[in-house]
């Protein structure tokens, strides 16, 4: 029978040790606080500040948010950005992206401070991502899937793993962290020859196209690990449907994460994480 590797237990468990954590730091008169740093009032972006708000008041972190309108300047978000990075009391910062079309956005992420750049958008955090180096922070989501394959118990070691996607959010930084685990990945994206045969060979296959269902049984094995990370709203099931066609893909491997439910409900957890660990950083 196919194991679900559902997010929530992952999350739970996140959670409570992010709590224990941040009881620790307010001993020492610490208070974790991110800062959230939004450009109008995107759906999808409000959706996702509902999640850290929640995930945020159940670990006991502080979350401030600055709200620019929708027709702000690159100096506008600069200044939101720096106010935040002069702010002791701010471990963590996240900006919202993408952002409106007349925004700098490489000049805002290069001026975010890396100590604070709490989901790996900084290039000081992503060299710390691809050196190995304990530097920084990864990306929140390239993060969420190998705490769900620890959580599961699921062997990276020695494992034949492929990243289907090559982007700076998930791919890339994946298969670094993958590589730091001493698997052994590869990377397959829109022009790789034969992705089908180099999955269907594979242990372990972490789908991140950012294309809905489209990863097939015929990249399947009984053997193999799935990992869904895509997410998008159908509006013929008006359902959420994942990277993955679960439906055909489910009855083959051994074992698959669902969309809703899977790498999406960690991302948060991992978010919270990154703060506290933040804070402990602030005064080590």
């Amino acid at each position: 029978m196919t194991q679900l590797l559902r997010g929530a237990p992952v999350a739970k468990q996140m959670q409570e040790q992010s709590a224990s954590r941040v009881a620790a730091l307010v001993q020492e008169g610490i208070m974790p606080t991110l800062a959230l740093v939004r450009v109008g009032n995107r759906p999808d972006d409000l959706s996702y500040e509902r999640g850290i708000l929640k995930r945020a008041e159940a670990a006991c972190v502080q979350v401030q948010t600055t709200v620019l309108p929708q027709d702000c300047t690159t100096h506008d978000v600069l200044d939101a950005v720096e106010a935040a990075n002069q702010d002791p009391a701010i471990h963590g910062v996240l900006l919202f992206r993408p952002m409106p079309e007349q925004i700098d956005q490489v000049a805002v992420c290069a001026a975010l401070n890396p100590h604070k750049d709490v989901d790996g958008i900084t290039q000081g955090s992503l060299y710390g991502v691809f050196a190995h180096e304990p530097r920084g922070f990864a990306p929140c989501t390239a993060e969420a899937v190998i705490r769900m394959l620890d959580f599961y118990e699921i062997t990276l070691e020695g494992t034949h793993a492929v990243v289907m996607g090559r982007s700076l959010v998930v791919g890339r930084p994946l298969a670094a962290l993958l590589l730091a685990r001493n698997a052994t990945t590869t990377v397959c994206h829109s022009k790789t020859h034969q992705a089908e045969r180099l999955c269907a060979s594979a242990q372990l296959v972490i789908v991140a196209t950012g294309h809905p269902q489209s990863f097939s049984a015929v990249g399947a094995n009984p053997n193999q690990v799935v990992i869904d990370v895509g997410i998008t709203w159908d509006e013929t099931t008006q359902s959420l449907v994942g990277d993955v066609d679960f439906a055909s893909v489910e009855p083959v491997v051994k074992a698959i994460s669902p969309v809703p439910g899977g790498i999406g409900s960690l991302t948060t957890a991992v978010l919270i994480d990154h703060v506290v660990t933040a804070a402990e950083r602030s005064i080590a």
